[in-house]
């Protein structure tokens, strides 16, 4: 019988299948990925961010009156006790920047205080739990902003949908119809990618029983990660540095030759053009402006660039390089960039999650010890 510590698996544990799920799935050679049974892009178009909540949720589309009714038991979860308001104020009273999650983290923390933990729950309680606290994340998040700037906290308004709810309650301003697609758009389409580094996080936590708020803290600790979730940014400052088109093939040069990631491009699993890029990118020339003009000039002499100085591996826009452009002309602040993907990829967390509550088997790899030999 072969021992364990001998089965070799590849850096990152890339490709290897680790779980079942029927939470969704990414084909990276086709460009395609989907949320249960449906594409992800039908989704985008044709649903709000709370209708493809539900089918992680419960694995169904809502009928119109299953929307109203996951919508009202939605409304009073996004609202703060005054508890947690006190901890955001403290929080956001700190002096410290660019730690949005890290807060969050913080936050959630202590409304996980006394969870129960998920395993001998039944469904319902950890669906409740779940639903609690993706539902409480953007209050949260757009509260750590506004008093982080020193301007009032706004409050939820249940009238609104998740997305338009978002974009009141970090700017201030009722948003347009069309701003407010768009952002419905992009969360939508960032709910699930698959089993990514911070979903696998979720379910490791999960898998030993502990409480929902345990797994989630744990995902956004990995989704912190420069290499993760952080990029939607600093795709933006490149454009910002390249400036005009004439300049871009100078600068990615300059990156590569530096040995610089080249932010926006290339992904881990797609090795053809990232579909939710795609769809931004369309969004974006919907918003237009000066700014998509660039964007989309430049992406193009990008990609022209590395195929050249890399070839045989074509790199593509990656989703954070028109995430950024399309926060941008919504007039989200760039440092709530990353917050607006965590503000959806919470819905997923908790969809696996839930789905890895259903289980009892803990996740328990093994490491190959190779440290100085053992004295014995």
């Amino acid at each position: 019988m072969t021992d364990i510590r001998e089965i070799a698996v590849p850096p990152g544990l890339k490709g290897l299948v680790v779980a079942d799920t029927t939470v969704g799935d990414v084909r990276g050679a086709e460009g395609f990925y989907h949320y249960r049974e449906h594409s992800a892009l039908d989704l985008v178009e044709h649903c709000t961010l709370e209708e493809v909540w539900h089918l992680l949720l419960t694995g169904d589309l809502p009928a119109p009156e299953e929307a109203s009714a996951f919508a009202e038991e939605l409304a009073p979860l996004r609202v703060l006790d005054d508890a947690t308001l006190d901890l955001v104020e403290r929080e956001a009273s700190t002096g410290i920047t660019g730690a949005p999650l890290a807060q969050l983290r913080t936050v959630l923390s202590h409304l996980a205080t006394g969870s129960p933990p998920t395993y001998g729950a039944s469904p319902a309680a950890v669906r409740a739990e779940a639903l609690r606290m993706a539902a409480a994340t953007p209050t949260i998040l757009a509260a750590l902003h506004r008093r982080g700037a020193g301007l009032p906290a706004v409050a939820p308004d249940p009238t609104l949908s998740a997305a338009a709810d978002w974009l009141w309650m970090v700017t201030g301003e009722r948003p347009t119809p069309e701003v407010e697609r768009a952002i419905n758009r992009y969360l939508v389409a960032t709910v699930d990618h698959g089993f990514n580094n911070s979903t696998f996080a979720a379910r490791v936590v999960a898998s030993s029983g502990a409480d929902v708020g345990s797994a989630l803290c744990a995902a956004l600790g990995a989704f912190s990660g420069p290499l993760h979730g952080g990029a939607p940014d600093r795709a933006l400052e490149a454009l910002d540095q390249i400036g005009t088109v004439d300049r871009a093939p100078a600068w990615v040069r300059e990156r590569v030759a530096a040995g610089d990631r080249i932010m926006g491009f290339g992904h881990a699993v797609y090795t053809t053009h990232d579909p939710r890029a795609e769809m931004l990118k369309a969004e974006a020339q919907r918003l237009g402006g000066p700014l998509v003009d660039l964007a989309v000039a430049v992406e193009q002499v990008v990609e022209d660039t590395l195929a050249e100085l890399k070839p045989g591996r074509r790199l593509y826009a990656n989703v954070e390089y028109y995430a950024g452009v399309v926060m941008e002309r919504c007039g989200i602040p760039r440092s709530m960039f990353t917050p607006t993907f965590a503000v959806s990829r919470v819905v997923g967390w908790s969809a696996h999650v839930l789905e890895q509550a259903t289980t009892t088997k803990i996740y328990r790899p093994s490491a190959r010890y190779v440290g100085p030999p053992v004295v014995r």
